[in-house]
């Protein structure tokens, strides 16, 4: 939306949405936005913050341009009638893991995301020339003479593809985390747009690093709902199954360390327990102090059975976030005519090996605006149509792709597994598209990328910030360069 918003003085802008307009991980973000504006911060700490936790392979410029353009742009969003919390009338900054400020701006406590989207909603709903079309899964992208013209779209109430020609497209898609099994990511989070960039023949980069949120609420049968990094930065405590802190001689930072550190720190205290969980307590801050600090937090958690103003809640690590996609330039450019990406589905190497808490939504405000004006410079006029979207679909499920994903692709993981996985990938038997529903484009997409994930983590034989190599533990500074991988060269290279 934040691009639509920029494009849409250069034509009209259709945006399209999967699902409803407002299902998207944008929706759940509860952490908030991260932005050096409080009085004891500065744009130096918040890249030097960004840096260390990307663990050696940020991309620097990428970086400075994240932290740089940051401010203005939440001094925007303000303007556009985004509220965020105040005391005493001033932006009330928390501390989340890894960041050495309080600078971590929220709304409604737990719901920041939300109000963001709701703002940068209300604005392109009021700029001339955007349109929304939802319920319209995009099958594919039309590509001609090897640039992008156009999608084509998935009119799901009639089951028709339509072609949509466009002077430029933008991938705007969001995560890929509904490719494993525990995950805090919406449905409609299914790499979609790394599996069509990847078709088109754009270059994919470091997708094998996947962020797994160390505190997911463990239920059974409940969703993998998401207890924010904000409930630690409050003081909450990890506890083992005899009520044990645990993170305290793991990191010096005990439970506001990278969440890398802490999510492997939670499998390992599983594994060393036998359990399926650990605990989260934040019982001692006082009566319906949750209650008022992160009231969705805990009017969810309620419902399902948890009140975290008097009891601990059992979690786990979940999928949570893609550092890698498709790779972009600073302005949005993929490696392919006529297509650009933004937000979660692009890697412009802001995150590197391990993505700071709360920059994922400024990444999407900052990276968005930038991807709209410089697809407002186009000025080709190529157009080109498809009758049938350009993939095979596995004989397979969803649900036994993401559980391979989960065994073989995790938190933890060795080069017999990852081969494993591409070896059973490659073996599914595969058949045209033919008839084309949302099953089967996601189900063609998520395995997809499960093969790019285990592909670049076999090729990357180190351990580095999210990517953990159980038979190679250490960093190498060898690879402390990008994965990158293109259909056309199917070789993992690094750069």
């Amino acid at each position: 939306m934040r691009a639509a918003i920029q494009l849409a003085e250069r034509g009209r802008v259709l945006v399209v949405a999967k699902d409803r307009l407002k299902e998207s991980s944008s929706e759940y973000a509860q952490g908030g936005i991260a932005v050096a504006l409080g009085e004891d911060d500065d744009v130096s700490l918040h890249e030097a913050d960004t840096l260390a936790a990307g663990d050696g392979l940020c991309n620097a410029e990428a970086v400075r341009v994240l932290v740089g353009d940051g401010p203005a742009a939440i001094r925007l969003l303000m303007e556009w009638g985004a509220q965020f919390d105040r005391q005493n009338g001033r932006l009330l900054f928390a501390r989340e893991g890894a960041h050495s400020r309080s600078r971590v701006l929220h709304s409604n406590g737990d719901s920041t995301g939300r109000e963001i989207a709701r703002s940068l909603y209300l604005k392109a709903v009021s700029t001339p020339g955007v349109e929304f079309r939802s319920f319209s899964a995009v099958a594919d992208l039309l590509v001609e003479d090897g640039r992008v013209t156009g999608a084509l779209a998935l009119d799901e109430p009639s089951g028709a593809l339509v072609p949509i020609e466009a002077r430029a497209v933008l991938l705007a898609t969001g995560g890929l985390g509904r490719v494993f099994e525990d995950t805090t990511n919406p449905e409609v989070a299914t790499g979609d747009g790394v599996a069509m960039a990847w078709r088109a023949g754009a270059r994919i980069s470091d997708i094998e690093f996947v962020q797994f949120h160390p505190t997911a609420l463990h239920i059974e049968g409940a969703p993998r709902f998401l207890l924010s990094e904000a409930l630690r930065g409050e003081g909450a405590h990890l506890l083992n199954a005899k009520g044990e802190r645990f993170m305290q001689g793991r990191h010096r930072l005990a439970e506001l360390a990278p969440r890398d550190v802490v999510s492997r720190s939670i499998v390992e205290e599983m594994r060393r327990e036998g359990s399926e969980h650990v605990y989260l307590d934040l019982a001692g801050r006082g009566p319906d102090f949750v209650k008022r600090r992160f009231p969705r937090i805990h009017a969810t958690c309620l419902r399902l059975g948890i009140d975290l103003d008097r009891q601990a809640a059992p979690v786990c690590p979940a999928a949570h976030y893609a550092m890698g996609g498709v790779w972009t330039d600073l302005d949005g450019r993929t490696t392919v005519d006529g297509l650009w990406a933004a937000g979660e589905v692009a890697c412009t190497g802001v995150h590197g090996a391990n993505r700071l808490a709360s920059n994922s939504l400024l990444e999407a405000v900052v990276f968005g605006a930038r991807a709209g004006r410089s697809m407002g410079a186009t000025e080709t006029t190529a157009r080109g149509c498809a009758s049938q979207p350009q993939f095979e679909v596995p004989d397979s499920t969803t649900a036994y792709l993401r559980g391979l994903a989960s065994k073989h692709c995790g938190i933890l993981r060795s080069g017999d597994e990852l081969e494993s996985a591409i070896r059973i990938l490659r073996g599914l038997q595969r058949r045209s598209a033919g008839r084309v529903d949302r099953e089967r484009v996601e189900l063609a997409n998520t395995a997809t990328v499960v093969e790019l994930v285990a592909r670049c983590a076999l090729a990357r034989l180190e351990s580095r910030g999210a990517h953990r190599r159980i038979d190679y533990p250490e960093t190498e500074s060898l690879f402390q360069r990008h994965s990158m991988i293109q259909r056309a060269d199917s070789e993992v290279k690094f750069e």
